[in-house]
């Protein structure tokens, strides 16, 4: 089963949780945590992290009301449970104008 997929039934079971940092950057950022699950059931993984520890993990890009966001989510497979790590939206220094590849440093 594919991660999003899981990562989707995880949430929808109430089983995650949002990480500190995820939290305070929510709310320095002013990002609603219900625009956050939306990008994570509705968006696309733009990269994946499968050897990340403790959990693999995965960036999702997501679009509201015409705004880029992106959102970083991790996946403890064994226990069905979800880790919510960060969103920010997404700048074109460190982005190319997609919002999907990060850019190349000179």
């Amino acid at each position: 089963m594919d991660f999003q997929k899981k990562l989707v039934e995880a949430i929808a079971a109430n089983c995650f949780e949002w990480r500190k940092h995820a939290l305070q950057r929510l709310a320095m950022r002013g990002i609603p945590q219900t625009v956050v699950l939306k990008v994570l059931s509705l968006g696309e993984i733009i990269e994946h992290y499968p050897d990340d520890t403790p959990y693999p993990s995965a960036l999702f890009l997501g679009r509201i009301e015409g705004k880029p966001l992106h959102v970083v989510a991790a996946l403890d497979r064994q226990n069905n449970w979800a880790y919510i790590i960060t969103a920010y939206e997404p700048d074109l220094n460190h982005v190319e104008l997609g919002h999907k590849e990060r850019r190349k440093k000179p």
